[in-house]
């Protein structure tokens, strides 16, 4: 037997005579009662914290020295001692009032007044009155240009003209008339005769007298104990009565 054919009948015997070793699908209950214990419990054991440790208070307490103004500014750039600004406005002169005012000012010292020329008048030239064209272009005599046309020989007829022409002749005018208005022909015809002051409502409905009876002013059957007309039908558990309509009767021949 070879070692392919031993490996085949060595499953099949497995298959045949050997057990699943796989788990049973079913949930086996345990019949014991629950003992509160688990993993959990077994394994992570409650331990007792410290007591957590309360830094107390610093109350606050003012410093005994006294606060020197000074900032950094102030301490590192201290101002040097130098002499002290002088000032640059001029004196100042006071004026009496019995002084006498002199007439002159700054401005009638730098700015004298001077005369000032009339200005010069140009004097235009006469105009030429020439031009390119009157200068190049000399007028000259010249003679009158011979007709060159051909001499006619045109005929002189006495006779009346006629006043007729081919386009007259070809096309005589038409003599035009204006179109009335179109009508369009009725189809219905008018009466001939005389109205009567008869209407197809009063021909048709003559005048009958009014009953004055509509479904509003009858008196409804509902009122009466025993309608009349009506017979007593049957009654339901509510307590509503039903009636049926008395048919009318035939009367033989």
């Amino acid at each position: 037997m070879g070692a392919k054919s031993m490996r085949s009948w060595c499953l099949c015997q497995i298959c045949i005579c050997g057990q699943s070793f796989k788990p049973s699908s079913v949930v086996k209950r345990s019949t014991a009662p629950f003992n509160g214990i688990t993993s959990h419990r077994l394994d992570y054991i409650p331990h007792q914290l410290e007591l957590k440790f309360e830094r107390p208070k610093e109350v606050y307490k003012p410093t005994d020295q006294r606060f020197e103004d000074l900032t950094t500014h102030r301490y590192d750039f201290q101002g040097l001692i130098g002499e002290t600004a002088k000032i640059c406005r001029p004196v100042h002169t006071r004026v009496t009032q019995s002084a006498r005012f002199e007439g002159s000012t700054e401005f009638r010292e730098c700015f004298q007044p001077w005369e000032i020329p009339p200005p010069e008048i140009k004097k235009v030239p006469d105009m030429l009155l020439n031009s390119t064209s009157h200068l190049d272009y000399v007028p000259y005599q010249a003679n009158r240009v011979v007709s060159i046309r051909p001499v006619s020989h045109r005929r002189s007829n006495n006779f009346p003209f006629q006043g007729k022409s081919t386009m007259k002749e070809d096309f005589p005018a038409w003599k035009n008339c204006r179109q009335g208005l179109i009508k369009k022909q009725e189809q219905i015809p008018n009466p001939s005769g005389k109205f009567d002051g008869l209407s197809t409502f009063s021909c048709h409905y003559s005048s009958v007298p009014f009953d004055d009876v509509t479904m509003y002013s009858e008196i409804c059957p509902a009122s009466y104990s025993s309608p009349p007309g009506y017979i007593f039908g049957n009654a339901n558990s509510q307590g509503h009565k039903f009636f049926h309509k008395i048919s009318p009767t035939v009367k033989a021949f």
